[in-house]
């Protein structure tokens, strides 16, 4: 009997959880390693397009991800001043019949809680931070930081914009800063005092805020900026920002962005950090996935679903391959994705998405289960 195979995962974040949960699915053998000694539900929404859903839904988490998140009516477009609409992209039972899946808001803590439900636990390593790879008769040793190793039939890299796994593969391109910054937070609702719309972007001269529920009940709310800064280079997800500063940076918006702001209790702040299209995501049978080989700014809410439906690509690649045939394999996945991921990246660098009539067909019609696979 074939013994399956077996693929080490390097970073157990969203596209890391999905690309377990893909190939598991398909009947491979997966364990991920996870530098992190615990998962910790960091303060952030996310936007789950229809693409994305359609690959959550066969690994059988649409309707918890329906249960802890918000449907909402559209994602409106306004002027931040007038309040005037620029475009308001329809979403609700419309967008789900035409695009094959529903979009949803979420906070980012129980997507990745819904991805680590797909994973059993026994197959994720805590505490495990890649130092080395070397690709020796047939396989893959893996070398951690606590001295230990790990054998795979092949590697998949998905650990992220600051990747171990691509620093080890390639001389790539540094982390750009792009001169802004951005705060975010999520907050109770309550605080509010009324309700606000859906889900809107508030365009500005130089700057932007996005607003929208996150729970079902819009009992949480999260907003997220984008504005220059270029003295500011932290990129953290948990360092702190002055809730005053960012007040202070959208004086004047329209009085529904005030309000939100008024409300926030506090914010955290990061960097906004840009990095070129990889020339090649895979050497030999390790291959990059998600951020690790086409990190996205924030500007399209695609930098997930991407990884997500790169998971469900690559799942399809690797089905009933044996041993021989990985290299081809994780090359046939990029020749499938980098097209579509460069056009996204190149799309969110300009940051006009939405601004104006928008078709979105390409980008929420795409379905990852069933896209021709290059020969």
């Amino acid at each position: 009997m074939v013994r399956p195979l077996s693929v080490a995962i390097v970073g157990a974040g969203m596209g890391g959880l999905a690309t377990a949960a893909a190939l598991r699915r398909v009947g491979i053998n997966v364990t991920v390693y996870e530098q992190a000694s615990r998962f910790a539900r960091i303060g952030a929404g996310i936007q789950i397009g229809c693409n994305a859903m359609k690959v959550l839904r066969a690994l059988g988490l649409e309707a918890r991800m329906r249960e802890h998140s918000f449907y909402p009516r559209s994602w409106n477009n306004r002027d931040w001043k007038s309040g005037d609409i620029k475009f308001d992209m329809i979403f609700g039972e419309s967008a789900e019949e035409k695009f094959g899946a529903p979009y949803l808001l979420a906070h980012r803590g129980d997507l990745h809680a819904a991805l680590a439900s797909a994973v059993p636990d026994e197959f994720v390593r805590l505490n495990h931070r890649l130092v080395g790879l070397d690709e020796t008769g047939g396989s893959v040793r893996m070398r951690f930081a606590d001295g230990s190793s790990a054998v795979a039939d092949a590697v998949v890299g998905a650990d992220g914009v600051h990747s171990t796994v691509r620093d080890i593969l390639f001389d790539a391109a540094p982390v750009k800063f792009t001169g802004r910054i951005a705060y975010r937070t999520t907050y109770p609702a309550a605080l509010l005092g009324e309700k606000i719309d859906d889900c809107t972007k508030w365009w500005g001269e130089d700057r932007h805020i996005v607003i929208y529920y996150v729970k079902a009940d819009r009992s949480e709310v999260y907003l997220v900026t984008s504005q220059p800064e270029p003295d500011f280079r932290i990129e953290s997800w948990s360092a702190k920002g002055d809730v005053r500063d960012l007040r202070a940076s959208f004086e004047g918006f329209y009085p529904q962005v005030t309000q939100v702001l008024a409300a926030c209790p506090d914010v955290h702040k990061w960097a906004i950090m840009d990095r070129d299209a990889l020339d090649r995501w895979a050497d030999g049978k390790v291959t990059l996935l998600g951020d690790a080989c086409h990190p996205m700014t924030p500007y399209m809410a695609q930098g997930a679903a991407m990884a997500i439906e790169d998971a469900a690509v690559l799942s399809r690649c690797l089905e009933a391959v044996d041993r021989d045939g990985i290299a081809d394999a994780f090359r046939r996945f990029e020749a499938t994705r980098k097209e579509r991921t460069i056009r996204v990246q190149e799309t969110s660098r300009a940051n006009i998405w939405l601004k104006e009539r928008t078709d979105t067909s390409w980008v929420y019609g795409y379905d990852a289960w069933s896209v021709p696979l290059a020969a």
